[in-house]
């Protein structure tokens, strides 16, 4: 018998209690989405505006055609109808929309800023209105995807790179990379790796272009003298280092234990930008998130780095990292949150250290005027936490500016979910007791502790191993070496395990925090899997209906006690379940950015592993008999998707499919203009393994669906193999870019 997705949600919550053209500029190309369900007899729910689009996967909320030629709720038709409905399927390399909607293109890789280019893999978007219909769009470039990047960027750059010694090399040098830093300044291979990483690294970072709303509804870029990039290696060879406050300041400035850039407070670049967030004052916040990609993670028991050559330079079939190891960076400069003003051209970003360093994913502002500012961030890693950052002083005008200086003095707290639906946050600081949780209730038995005396971390594997550290070290400080503003800065740079060791909740991989229309904190959790090296959540709290890990995801729903920003508990509950909706999910898998609406309606944007999009599953048994993993069954889902989901009224925490991205991209970064008239989106890295799409080339390839009750049946789906977009002419080379998501009419959206 099928589970039903309320029934899996009390489950699941059981004991909780109430509670994103060849022939022109791409910022000229326009779609209007042909591939939509042109179909719009049935009427739509209360409250949802848009006829949701067929994705692969029969859904609850999906509208079929049956036999009649209408348009029929799911709900009212046979297993056969759906099974006859979804028998086919073809992948689209296009961003797909419902009828009457359509995107503009805003800004593509290598299109010009200020004295610089828009980078790669754009993510978290802002927009800050300057006045009626124009403002500053901030936006986030995060990593290089390797295949397409190395493919296309003669072609869209205007110049070469030497790829093909580059790949001689890494063949030469193995698995392990290649320690481009202990390499003497005239070695040609170091200089190799220096060319094109930093272009990789120019590509990185944050941009700021200025646009216009033109009458026709469509945003055009107007190049003001504040569009500017701030790159992987601003202040390297421009000056143009980056800020940092707070207690780090102190590590980065003292000579330390470990490695010494000799820069003191000064920041070389930001990379790794993933998601971010908007302070109510103008200002917006920038993400370092996997770091330990291009740098050392791990430091010393003094908070100093180790040393760049812990990090090689690599290159997979993915990504390219080590990125920073021929330049040097000192691994604790990154991980960081950016706050940048982006109407003021001279602001390259500071770094505030009392916000932590860890693999930072979004940002949740809470400014309540009389209240202390709260800010909300998850760490992006299996087995990360959710923290909390609260400032010592208080709000007066949640507009004013001044209220950066916010963010220099306060504390970090990492939160604490107990399985009946309550919790609690634990501060960061060096007097808080030494209390592991036990490796067993961890998905994959391990946790990760900072090892002492030596620096870095080691797996705790068995109970045992925690008793064992609870009688060597009684309390934070006795992890961390130096003076009381020097501890608390190592333990800020070592935020992740220093959470693991006061006994935080080791989470399902948390990648965004979104604060709703009351106050109340929306997060994502985008996979409850666990891993070898970083450990897997809570399974009292993070699982799925067999009590194990769990891939697809949640979203939760977290109310401070008394609604104060400053409070010390809260209550939370599973709003929505990722999965199949024949076991009790909602038809998405691996929630990631969300975006609230002026009514609190959630826009939620999905992140599948890239070669997991559309892999064929012709069997749900592999040879041997065993079940196919929860992961491998993710090529199910198709593409990457844009989701609407009601907070309140009957069709609250109900998903309605609104968009589709092309070929192997993700769609992040959701952000809406304040009349709702306008949805910016990054779609980052289409064709992100197999690269150009060849000659308009596809597959087709088999799936082993199931209806919404369970009942098995085979999809024959046509895939395509790279992407083009969004050119879309035949051997066009895929590029990131930001659209703008607008109704034909340019009515709200909403």
């Amino acid at each position: 018998m099928a589970i039903k997705r309320r029934e899996f949600l009390l489950f699941l919550s059981a004991g909780t209690g109430a509670i994103a053209c060849a022939a022109f500029p791409a910022s000229q190309q326009q779609s209007s989405t042909p591939f939509a369900n042109s179909v719009t007899a049935a009427s739509l729910p209360n409250g949802i505006s848009f006829q949701p689009i067929k994705g692969p996967m029969p859904l609850e909320t999906s509208n079929i055609v049956a036999g009649s030629g209408q348009l029929m709720p799911i709900s009212s038709v046979s297993p056969e109808q759906q099974v006859k409905a979804y028998s086919t399927y073809e992948v689209k390399d296009e961003l797909v929309l419902p009828e009457g909607f359509t995107y503009d293109i805003v800004a593509a890789w290598g299109d010009k800023v200020g004295d610089s280019r828009f980078g790669y893999n754009n993510d978290y978007l802002s927009f800050i209105e300057t006045g009626k219909n124009e403002g500053f769009l901030t936006v986030n470039f995060e990593y290089i995807s390797a295949v397409p990047w190395t493919q296309t960027y003669q072609k869209v750059i205007g110049k070469s790179l030497p790829f093909e010694k580059l790949e001689s090399a890494m063949k030469a040098a193995g698995k392990d990379g290649i320690n481009a830093y202990v390499l003497a300044a005239n070695d040609p291979t170091k200089a190799l790796i220096q060319e094109i990483s930093k272009e990789a690294m120019i590509d990185l970072g944050v941009g700021v272009i200025s646009l216009r709303r033109n009458p026709d509804g469509k945003w055009v870029r107007t190049n003001s003298k504040a569009d500017r990039r701030i790159t992987g290696i601003s202040g390297l060879e421009d000056g143009r280092y980056l800020k940092s406050t707070g207690p780090a300041v102190s590590i980065f400035r003292k000579k330390g234990k470990g490695y010494d850039d000799k820069l003191g407070d000064k920041i070389i670049g930001t990379f790794n930008n993933c998601a971010g967030g908007t302070t109510p004052w103008g200002t917006v916040l920038s993400c370092e998130e996997n770091f330990q990609d291009f740098v050392p993670e791990p430091v010393n028991s003094d908070g100093s780095s180790f040393d760049p050559s812990k990090k090689a330079f690599f290159k997979d079939d993915e990504q390219m990292g080590g990125l920073g190891n021929v330049f040097g960076l000192a691994g604790n400069k990154y991980g960081w949150m950016v706050e940048l003003d982006p109407a003021n051209p001279n602001d390259y970003g500071t770094k505030h250290t009392w916000l932590g360093r860890y693999r930072h994913e979004a940002v949740g502002v809470l400014a309540i005027a009389g209240k202390p500012l709260a800010f909300y961030s998850g760490c992006d890693r299996r087995s990360g936490h959710l923290y909390k950052f609260v400032s010592s002083g208080k709000i007066t005008n949640p507009a004013d500016k001044a209220n950066s200086k916010l963010l220099t003095n306060g504390m970090l707290y990492a939160a604490k979910f107990n399985p009946d639906g309550t919790g609690s946050w634990i501060a960061l600081k060096a007097d808080t007791p030494v209390n592991p949780e036990m490796p067993s209730i961890h998905a994959g038995g391990m946790i990760t502790l900072p090892k002492r005396p030596d620096g870095g971390i080691f797996k705790a594997e068995k109970d045992e191993d925690i008793a064992t550290f609870k009688q060597k070290f009684k309390t934070l400080g006795d992890l961390y070496e130096g003076n009381a503003e020097e501890k608390q800065g190592a333990i800020l740079i070592d935020a992740h395990y220093a959470g693991n060791a006061a006994g935080a909740t080791c989470t399902a991989r948390p990648e965004d925090t979104e604060i709703a229309p009351d106050g109340s904190l929306y997060v994502t959790f985008t996979s409850g899997s666990s891993s070898g090296s970083d450990g897997g959540p809570d399974l009292r709290i993070f699982k799925g209906k067999n009590g194990k890990a769990y891939e697809y995801g949640w979203i939760l729903h977290l109310t401070e006690d008394g609604n104060e920003p400053g409070a010390m508990t809260f209550k939370w509950k599973m709003f929505a379940t990722g999965g199949e909706p024949a076991d009790g999910g909602l038809g998405f898998a691996n929630p990631d950015n969300l975006a609230i609406d002026k009514k609190g309606n959630i826009w939620m944007v999905t992140d599948i592993s890239s070669d997991k999009y559309n892999k064929a599953i012709p069997a749900r048994v592999d040879k041997e008999g065993k079940a196919v993993s929860q992961s491998d069954l993710r090529g199910l889902f198709g593409n990457s998707s844009i989701w609407f989901m009601p907070t309140s009224g009957a069709n609250a925490g109900e998903a309605y499919l609104f968009g589709f991205g092309p070929v192997e991209c993700e769609t992040t970064g959701p952000f809406f203009t304040g009349d709702g008239q306008t949805l910016f989106l990054s779609v980052q890295h289409p064709g992100e393994i197999n690269g150009v799409r060849k000659e308009m080339m596809a597959q087709d390839r088999q799936f082993a669906m199931k209806t919404t009750d369970g009942k098995e049946f085979m999809q024959s789906r046509k895939v395509p193999v790279g992407s083009n977009w969004p050119g879309k002419m035949v051997n066009d080379a895929p590029k990131p870019a930001v659209v703008a998501i607008r109704r034909v009419n340019n009515q709200s959206l909403i």
